[in-house]
Parts: structure tokens; C-alpha cells; sequence
């Protein structure tokens, strides 16, 4: 993934890609192993999950700054250690379901298809910290998977505190607000109303080199214009049912 336009390549798969919102979240509890194993099994073509750092500056897959929502725990995912984080139970709020531990982005590597993309949304300003975007780039690259990465966040400093270590790795700007085209990163994910707002969005942002995913993680209803719009992908929280019709637009 990465410039010029068409870097947003996985191939044997057509676009628009599936990208699997925290894992199928639907199904399973969100950004555990079961919610990413069940994406990949509907078809996704991208995984994107949210990291955090422990107070052992562990990556960590989880989209809040506390563990209190997601898990029968309590308090700042920064303050609590990797083995602290894994005594929760990620799968609190499904007691139907057997317990899940919240994994490491390393983990999560491991699991990893070899034909799926990643999309990792930077949700801490740590990210910010010269030494601690170096590790990333470095664990990305020794797994074997920063060639199929990019990094999202709604933080501009934070994309560009990874970009200065690495100006090949493609990052990902989401955008609530803006309905044009901006900046220089390779992908842009804006709020979905933006494209109603600005049908030409898609278009002008490709004549930039940039590919577009709208931040839209209940598509259905609109898959048919960004299919008719050119998007590159789509967000999906239960992509068991975007795969499906998926299929039937793209023939």
C-alpha cells in the first residue's frame, strides 16, 4: 500500500476491499482473536484493529484508553501491565461466549494471513515518541507485514511522527470535518455524510494519489455509491453481511 494511487493493491482480490472493523464485532467480541479469525473467514481483504500501549509499552488491540467498556476489568490501558491486561477477560460483555484475552499487536501478526492487508488506527499519543513509532515500524517489518500496512489515525502529528521515521510507510488520515481532499497521505477515511456532501471527494482525492475508505462501519445501504463513487474499500463492524453483497456488486 502506498503511492502512486493504485499502491492500494492486494492481490486477487478486487476492490472494493473489505476491511473488517475491529475484527466481524458483530459476532464476536471486538479486536480479540475469535472477531479477526471470523473476518477473515468472511472475506475480508483488510484487518483494522486500534492499538494501545501497556504500562510495559506492550502493543496492545484495543480501541479504548480503558479497559472498563471491553473487558471485566478497570482503569487505563496504560497503566496496567501486558500480563495484568491478559488476566481480562476481553469477552465480558459476550458471557455467552468463552473468554478472550486482549491481544498484543504481535500476536496478532502471527495470525495473519498472508493475503490480507492491516489497517492499525494509533489511538495514544505515545505514538508521538520517536522511540516508540521506531518499534512499531521495526516489529511490522520483522513480521513481515509492513508492506501490506498502513497506519490510520485522526491525528495528523501521530502519522507524521511514523512517516518521519519511514516516508515509504502509507498512513491514513480519518477525517470527520473535511470534505475535500487534504494533506499528503496515501489513504483518506472520511465520515461517510462528507462523500453525500461532496460526490467528487473520491475522484479529486485519486487525482492526488490518494485511495479513500469511508469511516462508514454499517455500509450496506450505501455500498452501491461507493462502489458507483470509485471507493478503494469499505468498513464493515459485521463482515460476514458486506462480503455477501459485496459479491453481488462486484459481478
Amino acid at each position: 500500500m502506498g503511492l502512486p494511487y493504485s499502491g492500494l493493491s492486494l492481490p486477487g482480490r478486487r476492490k472494493p476491499y473489505l476491511m473488517a472493523h475491529r475484527g466481524n464485532r458483530a459476532l464476536f467480541p471486538e479486536n480479540t482473536r475469535s472477531a479477526f479469525m471470523r473476518a477473515f473467514e468472511d472475506g475480508s481483504d483488510i484487518l483494522e484493529t486500534d492499538l494501545q500501549l501497556s504500562a510495559d509499552d506492550v502493543f496492545m488491540c484495543i480501541h479504548d484508553g480503558t479497559v472498563d467498556r471491553t473487558t471485566n476489568g478497570h482503569g487505563s490501558v496504560a497503566d496496567l501491565s501486558l500480563s495484568e491486561l491478559q488476566r481480562l477477560d476481553a469477552a465480558a460483555s459476550h458471557p455467552d461466549l468463552p473468554p478472550e484475552i486482549i491481544p498484543t499487536l504481535e500476536e496478532l501478526s502471527s495470525w495473519l494471513p498472508q493475503d490480507v492487508g492491516l489497517a492499525l488506527e494509533l489511538k495514544s499519543d505515545r505514538f508521538l515518541e520517536p522511540g516508540i513509532a521506531s518499534r512499531l515500524l521495526r516489529l511490522l517489518r520483522e513480521a513481515d507485514i509492513l508492506n501490506r500496512t498502513v497506519i490510520l489515525s485522526f491525528s495528523q502529528e501521530r502519522l507524521r511522527s511514523v512517516k518521519a521515521l519511514d516516508p515509504a510507510v502509507p498512513i491514513g488520515w480519518i477525517t470527520l470535518k473535511s470534505a475535500i481532499p487534504r494533506g499528503t497521505f496515501e489513504m483518506l477515511g472520511p465520515f461517510w455524510p462528507l462523500l453525500m456532501l461532496n460526490p467528487f471527494f473520491v475522484r479529486w482525492a485519486h487525482r492526488r494519489h490518494q485511495v479513500v475508505a469511508p469511516l462508514d462501519s454499517a455500509p450496506e445501504a450505501r455500498l452501491g455509491y461507493y462502489s458507483w463513487l470509485g471507493c478503494d474499500a469499505v468498513l464493515s463492524d459485521h463482515p460476514h453481511i458486506t462480503a455477501e453483497k459485496l459479491d453481488k456488486l462486484r459481478g
